[in-house]
């Protein structure tokens, strides 16, 4: 028994011989500059000099002229939409209009204008839409006294996400949605590694923080099944037979 009891007590003795061994404080006392990053620079850029302003590192998509210098119809040809006095509006019929360039991560600035004059309800006011990477939809819509199912009003992520309130100002009031959109990227079976995610802000109010995107935008149908591994791709923006107008619309690469 004696035997027994003496081989625990030597294991113990040896672990508080091995602890007192081990300093209790690094032998380096800690500076302040032992945790500084000095390099590489942070780049500098020149911001707007107010709200909405393209930075100086932004890509201007249109500033109210020469649409066709950023912009094609779906088939490649020279947009359809009217410009006019530095705005773009959609001409019903003429279909979608989608950047040149093909993006991936970035921050969207656009600003959008419903029709003054009021005309139909719920879907049918002021519809159109901002598409990320040619597949994932921030819906517009004339959301002001105008009521439509929440996963598809002003703000929502089409069919997905509604907006956390309704920011909407009144009709043919210019508004603003300012995007930060991380692309998905992909799993080798073709499934979502990490899938895309979206914040955004209309009109200076947070209405989409960091949501996570179930798959691409459907109208009929869940998200999920239409998922199909793809890189960069355009912004799209959306002829829903509605006048929706356009302007000052930029983008930063991030």
């Amino acid at each position: 028994m004696k035997g027994k009891l003496l081989m625990p007590a030597l294991i113990l003795a040896a672990g508080a011989v091995s602890a007192q061994q081990i300093p209790e404080k690094s032998p380096m006392p800690m500076k302040p500059e032992m945790t500084e990053v000095w390099e590489p620079e942070i780049p500098v850029i020149t911001p707007g000099e107010k709200y909405g302003d393209a930075p100086s590192d932004a890509v201007v998509l249109f500033n109210g002229t020469n649409l066709e210098a950023e912009w094609t119809n779906d088939k490649g040809e020279t947009p359809g939409w009217k410009v006019e006095n530095g705005i773009v509006t959609v001409v019903r019929g003429t279909g979608i209009i989608k950047t040149k360039r093909k993006f991936q991560d970035f921050q969207l600035h656009i600003e959008w204008r419903t029709p003054a004059e009021v005309s139909g309800n719920s879907q049918g006011r002021g519809n159109s839409g901002v598409f990320m990477q040619e597949r994932y939809e921030l819906q517009i819509l004339d959301s002001y006294n105008n009521r439509t199912y929440r996963n598809g009003q002003a703000g929502s992520i089409y069919k997905q996400h509604p907006p956390l309130v309704n920011a909407c100002k009144g009709p043919g009031v210019w508004q603003t949605y300012d995007v930060i959109y991380t692309a998905p990227r992909f799993k080798e079976d073709g499934t979502y590694f990490t899938p895309p995610r979206i914040t955004v802000l209309q009109n200076g109010v947070l209405i989409q923080n960091n949501v996570v995107l179930r798959g691409p935008t459907e109208y009929i149908g869940i998200p999920e099944y239409s998922v199909k591994p793809h890189g960069p791709g355009s912004i799209v923006l959306q002829d829903h037979g509605n006048p929706t107008s356009f302007r000052n619309i930029w983008i930063r690469e991030l």
